[in-house]
């Protein structure tokens, strides 16, 4: 998929078929653990310790973290022995310092040169008499600050490594020019899921220190950074209640008037009005730190806290998962058979009776039923299926969609991962195939069913075509004869006969398609066929075909389940609009997409732009909007 711009068409049906099939039901990996910090080339997380082999064609680090990697081809790195013990770094010899505080480091062969390092990174090449800063731009550092270490190639004194607070860095001319080592090292540290994917926005997570990155829809290298001025904010308050709480405040979570403080002692304290009172602090056992809270969004009494196991005390092990219904005042012991290991974070899906948890052993799931107290206490089931180099890789947190059809968790080191919700298995439910979201029916819309195989349906005494069919999902097109203001599918499958949660009809409800991979908007330039992303962006004047579904009626009228013709144009009968950056462009034709079933293709000109970069479009049929997608615009 990495040449997805030179395929055009050809992926767009590949991009379709897979989300028919259920693609949701693997796990797909949402980004790479590299971000961009316009820097010398990708960044990571902090690495404390870098040395070559003898030979120099080895390269070994340690994170800040304590994991061992080590790369043969300077491009993809392996897990290295976790019990490998490294020697300690040599401070070289220099006649002088380039700043205060700066290391030094020698070329093993008798030489003059000198290499230095602290805020910058330095190079003498008459033992340390003269220096000249290799690192500098505008006061700033090319390579990341806080440089921890510097090794020289035993085979070449021109070729450096650095490790600092933004990963790896390597010369080959003395520290003239830099690249980066980071693209493939799995070190993005601690990850913490901020924000889901939602129109023109992708997945956020917050890094330590509150700083919070953005895999962007169609992005193809690295994680940006994005507004945190919320994370910060949050960070600052639990500061400012760690200085009253007389302990860190390690987990903050709101709801409605609620407060829920968690502290490095164990204590969780709740405010019911606000943060004008709290009710009395509570703590079960020799509970560990609180890690995080999940508080349901209709009714914040009820809530789930997280927390960090410690050495066991005469009480045996301690709790990992506390569940209250009456805000506070009470706090149920729920782990159960959770392993003893320390939960990072939870979520729920309270309709589903499903809880998940990320663990230093990876995510567990159990069915309980959090409006009343536990009788019976859940089983946890590890969830399976994760990549062989995340079996032992702890999860530091886990959140599931609005619609809690999809779980997205985060693993140390490696980033973000995506999946179906896997409670959904017995309990599906119905979601436009653009984007997998819930939203109202029009006629001809392509509609998923996630959770099932559905083998054949229908709704209202009309037959439903069933499009693609797995044992994870499916996808039907809602017929164009649809009538109503509410449609029951009824469905016939593995469990039998069932009829699932109703869904509204409309006469259009537009949902521009999404490529399933990467959650990038499936926009074509009308000339050549490519897809459009940040890398092949549109240009000023150029015609863009938008895919969609959920346009409604066409004229003429074309049957349920049948491609389009390519040969006479079915045209969408409601008026369509575009607009870009919120303002009105022209479109020149919508219509049934040919040779496929249920899309729909909007084409419109791309006017004259004074601001270039990313731009967000979205399309109105019949005064109904779609999603919000990004486009990517040069002259």
């Amino acid at each position: 998929m990495s040449n997805k711009a030179t395929l055009g068409a050809g992926l767009v049906a590949i991009a379709l078929a897979s989300a028919a099939a259920g693609q949701t039901s693997e796990w797909r990996r949402v980004g790479n653990a590299a971000m961009d910090l316009e820097l010398a080339g990708l960044a990571t997380g902090p690495v404390d310790r870098v040395l070559y082999s003898a030979a120099g064609n080895q390269l070994l680090i340690r994170t800040l973290s304590g994991k061992l990697f080590e790369t043969k081809d300077f491009d993809q790195w392996v897990a290295a022995p976790a019990n490998l013990i490294l020697p300690p770094a040599a401070q070289g010899q220099t006649v002088s310092l380039p700043e205060n505080g700066a290391q030094v480091r020698n070329p093993m062969a008798s030489s003059l040169r000198v290499y230095a390092f602290g805020k910058f990174v330095y190079r003498s090449d008459n033992g340390g008499k003269n220096w000249e800063n290799l690192t500098a731009f505008r006061g700033l550092s090319i390579v990341g600050n806080n440089i921890r270490d510097l090794a020289v190639s035993p085979s070449n004194e021109d070729e450096i490594v650095v490790a600092g607070s933004a990963g790896v860095f390597r010369s080959l001319d003395g520290g003239r020019s830099w690249s980066s080592l980071n693209e493939n090292l799995p070190n993005l540290p601690s990850p913490h899921i901020r924000n889901l994917p939602e129109g023109p926005q992708g997945a956020q997570v917050e890094l330590p220190g509150a700083m919070v990155v953005e895999w962007q829809p169609g992005e193809r290298q690295a994680w940006r950074p994005a507004d945190n001025t919320q994370a910060a904010g949050e960070l600052f308050y639990r500061q400012i209640l760690s200085g009253t709480r007389g302990a860190d405040v390690t987990a903050l979570a709101t709801g409605q008037q609620y407060i829920y403080t968690g502290m490095a002692d164990g204590r969780i304290l709740v405010s019911a009005d606000g943060g004008n009172t709290t009710l009395p602090e509570r703590r079960i056992g020799q509970s560990g730190a609180v890690t995080a809270f999940w508080v349901n969004p209709a009714d914040p009494r009820i809530a789930l806290a997280a927390l960090a196991t410690h050495a066991h005390g005469a009480e045996g092990i301690p709790p990992r998962l506390l569940h209250t219904i009456d805000g506070g005042l009470s706090w149920d012991d729920i782990s159960a058979d959770l392993p003893d290991v320390t939960v990072h974070g939870v979520t729920a899906d309270p309709t589903g009776n499903a809880v998940y948890v990320a663990t230093d052993q990876g995510v567990y799931f159990a069915r309980a039923n959090l409006d009343v107290l536990s009788v019976v206490p859940p089983s946890w089931i590890k969830l399976t299926g994760l990549p062989q180099s995340l079996s032992n890789t702890p999860a530091t947190d886990v959140k599931l969609d609005s619609s809690a059809i999809q779980l997205w968790v985060a693993f140390e080191g490696y980033g973000l991962y995506q999946t179906m919700a896997p409670h959904r298995a017995g309990d599906p439910r119905l979601i436009t195939s653009a984007g997998l979201m819930a939203r109202a029916a029009a006629p001809g819309t392509l509609f998923s069913v996630e959770g099932t195989r559905v083998n054949s349906a229908n709704a209202g005494g009309l037959p439903v075509p069933v499009l693609f069919s797995t044992d994870t999902g499916s996808q039907i097109q809602i017929p164009f004869e649809m009538r109503g203001d509410s449609l029951a599918l009824a469905i016939d499958g593995p469990a039998g006969a069932r009829v699932l949660p109703a869904v509204p009809v409309v006469s259009a409800a537009p949902a521009i398609q999404l490529d399933p991979l990467d959650g990038a908007p499936l926009l074509l330039d009308a000339d050549n066929g490519v897809l459009l992303d940040a890398m092949h962006p549109a240009h000023s004047h150029a015609r863009l075909q938008i895919l969609a579904t959920g346009l409604g009626q066409v004229q003429p009228a074309w049957p349920t389940g049948l491609p389009a013709p390519s040969d006479v144009p079915h045209t969408v009968a409601a008026p369509v609009r575009a607009l870009l950056d919120r303002n009105p462009v022209q479109v020149t034709r919508a219509i049934l997409y040919p040779n496929y079933i249920g899309m729909y293709l909007v084409e419109i000109e791309i006017p004259n732009i004074v601001n270039y970069g990313p731009a967000e479009l979205y399309i109105e049929v019949d005064g109904q909007p779609s999603n919000r997608v990004r486009v990517y615009i040069e002259p």
